[in-house]
């Protein structure tokens, strides 16, 4: 065949298949440096799907111009579709619980969107009361003290 012809073609989506595979194995690397070296769960859980996806999403891209076969192809289409259904709802799920764990560094926040208030679309509190009763005159501070066991019997009854 001709240089501008067929062979050309497939010459150039080589080269275009192997950029975008180092372009997305180095955003990969990125956000494995980033998930190490960033100080909060927040921090981390960006750095772990942002840029993670993008350099999947580009392996993907890569793999399918290197391939070129129908059946590889839409394997690596549903791999990418997989990826990008799954990174923000586990990310919704981990910044959620360490919001409302101790895993976030509220002074680092600009907005605490998640804080506390009552409203009816949020009823339950991010973090739970403690345990230990409210006290108002301290010499009352025994007779307040007394905890039911479960089921709401005492053991001597």
């Amino acid at each position: 065949m001709s240089p501008g012809g067929r062979d050309g073609l497939a010459v150039t989506l080589d080269a275009i298949g192997t950029v975008s595979i180092v372009l997305g194995v180095l955003l990969t690397l990125v956000a494995s440096v980033g998930l190490l070296s960033l100080p909060d769960v927040l921090s981390r859980m960006h750095a772990a799907t942002k840029p993670q996806v993008v350099g999947l999403v580009l392996v993907v891209i890569g793999g399918a111009l290197h391939l070129r076969t129908s059946v590889d192809v839409w394997m690596l289409v549903l791999v990418g579709a997989f990826q990008l259904v799954t990174a923000p709802v586990t990310a919704h799920v981990v910044g959620r619980l360490a919001h409302r764990g101790d895993g976030v560094r509220r002074d680092l926040l600009y907005v605490d969107e998640l804080e506390d208030t009552q409203d009816s679309a949020d009823p339950g509190p991010d973090r739970p009361e403690p345990d230990e009763p409210d006290v108002e005159d301290p010499s009352d501070a025994e007779d307040t003290d007394i905890r039911m066991p479960p089921g709401g019997r005492t053991e001597g009854a």
